[in-house]
């Protein structure tokens, strides 16, 4: 939970600094009730999955995109909690939203619940509705596309092959290994019924970060689905775990579990690598010359010397965090030198990756989580070449200007060149904090232009990342991490959220 004093630091944000930001002709949610800390942070035995939570399910599928916002906001008004609204809005996005032939675009509706949650926990009680409804309005345009394309739904599993709980592990291996879709759909269901949550974030980890096809979305649905599980409940697992499974044996041609395929040969080569670490590889001491080696790697070589550097630098007694420091400020270089989808994911999907790494309790997989990260950060610069030019900015390299104004101003006046001149952006925002600046006012500012003028998934899950993952880089990159995404936050110059505008008259006419 957010100290009192960082929740009154956002609310100065949205009121004093929120001319300075291009938000003053918004006001906050006054038309609902508060959502209050304790509220926000959800205990997951508190949702049950019964007769009460199906009808709102089906109220989100069958409303009108154009009368979600209006309904759903009159049924917090009779009591309705966001617990409950998060719960709904997650499970109808499993069920109605097709995570293939590509597990992003339309599915994003699903991806992006979780950053939404985590962008709901950093702001004040009054504020804290505004990314579920840009949420639920988001699932409604990806339902209509999911829809006209296919028409998919989640279907029953089959109740005659779903294995016993005594088989059900070692079921979901083979069909996960041999990359077949109804052997992992029962067995999915069969975990979600009898295996603990720890013990199928084991196996789902693995199988999300075994290969680079979707540009790291299989590592960010099992990493964000997870995380949204553990908000809303376990017993709510298992359509969840059949549409990731689903999701996970995503691939282009023939049988990969038969071929040799280019996306599948980091996973592979690096699983014997993983073996190789001698057993204190977390004993190590920081290292600043190890980041600077690793990063330079990831500039010019491929994944093999990637993950060989890795390997170099733990076997020599680097601290596992200088490896972290390189991996994060590698994507975020990635930012620097291309804008765009691509670097975007590089970010959320290192995000994706830590993630994992901290949550899982198995050291050989917590290994080969870091040398996939490290393997697939090369991969990413490959693709963006292919896509176009990238320019030759290095992290390193940013440089400080000093700002002409002071406290929310300055503040301002760095959001005020996100967009029109991000480079300046990033070397205010470098400035800003080498001289000692707020970075938790960088962050409620960043928050607030996403409430206010997210107008895209990757908005809420490129903030929600990089503002997480700030307090886990290490000085001196942290400062430069924070500056790079400058070059894809939102602008106090961009245009404002229609959902934002809509929700805020639909408030205001309640």
């Amino acid at each position: 939970m957010l100290p009192s004093q960082n929740r009154r630091r956002f609310l100065q944000a949205a009121g004093t600094a929120g001319a300075f930001l291009g938000l003053d002709g918004l006001s906050t949610l006054t038309g609902l009730r508060a959502v209050s800390a304790d509220e926000v942070h959800l205990d997951p035995k508190r949702v049950h999955l019964d007769s009460g939570i199906e009808p709102l399910v089906e109220l989100i599928e069958v409303t009108p995109r154009e009368r979600l916002v209006e309904e759903i906001a009159g049924r917090i008004r009779k009591g309705l909690t966001y617990r409950e609204v998060l719960t709904s809005l997650f499970l109808a996005g499993v069920r109605n939203i097709r995570p293939r032939p590509n597990v992003g675009f339309k599915f994003h509706a699903v991806l992006v619940v979780n950053a939404a949650h985590l962008a709901s926990l950093a702001a004040p009680d009054t504020e804290r509705w505004l990314p579920l409804f840009w949420s639920l309005d988001y699932f409604k345009v990806a339902q209509a596309t999911n829809d006209h394309e296919s028409g998919w739904k989640l279907g029953p599993v089959d109740e005659a092959k779903v294995p016993t709980a005594r088989k059900a592990r070692q079921q979901f291996i083979e069909a996960m290994d041999n990359w077949d879709e109804a052997g992992a759909d029962v067995a999915a269901a069969a975990l979600a019924r009898t295996a603990g949550a720890n013990e199928a974030f084991e196996l789902f980890c693995k199988y999300g970060a075994r290969d680079f096809r979707d540009i790291g979305h299989k590592a960010i649905y099992v990493a964000n689905g997870w995380r949204t599980l553990q908000c809303i409940g376990w017993q709510h697992a298992e359509p969840v775990l059949r549409s990731l499974a689903y999701a996970l044996l995503q691939h282009e041609g023939d049988n990969p579990a038969k071929r040799d395929g280019e996306p599948d040969q980091p996973g592979r080569r690096n699983k014997g690598l993983a073996s190789r670490l001698r057993p204190e590889w977390q004993e190590g001491k920081p290292s600043p010359e190890a980041t600077s080696d690793l990063l330079a790697v990831l500039r010019e070589g491929n994944s093999e010397a990637a993950a060989d550097c890795v390997i170099k630098l733990l076997e020599g007694g680097a601290a596992v965090q200088s490896v972290w420091d390189a991996l994060f400020a590698g994507a975020a270089e990635l930012v620097i030198r291309q804008p765009g989808i691509p670097s975007l994911h590089a970010v959320t999907s290192t995000n994706a990756l830590r993630q994992a790494f901290e949550m899982s309790g198995d050291d050989e997989t917590r290994r080969w989580l870091l040398l996939q990260n490290a393997a697939f950060l090369p991969l990413f610069r490959k693709f963006m070449g292919q896509r176009g030019h990238m320019g030759d900015g290095k992290i390193d390299a940013l440089t400080t200007t000093p700002l002409k104004t002071a406290g929310p101003e300055a503040v301002g006046e760095i959001f005020k060149d996100v967009g029109p001149n991000s480079a300046a952006a990033a070397s205010k925002m470098l400035g800003y904090l080498a001289a000692k600046g707020d970075p938790g006012a960088l962050m409620d500012a960043a928050r607030l232009l996403v409430f206010f003028k997210g107008n895209d998934a990757h908005d809420y899950k490129f903030s929600s990342a990089v503002l997480e993952d700030y307090g886990r880089v290490s000085q001196p990159w942290r400062d430069r991490y924070m500056a790079a995404s400058a070059y894809l936050l939102r602008g106090a110059s961009a245009k404002d959220s229609e959902v934002a505008k809509r929700t805020h008259a639909a408030l205001k006419n309640g």
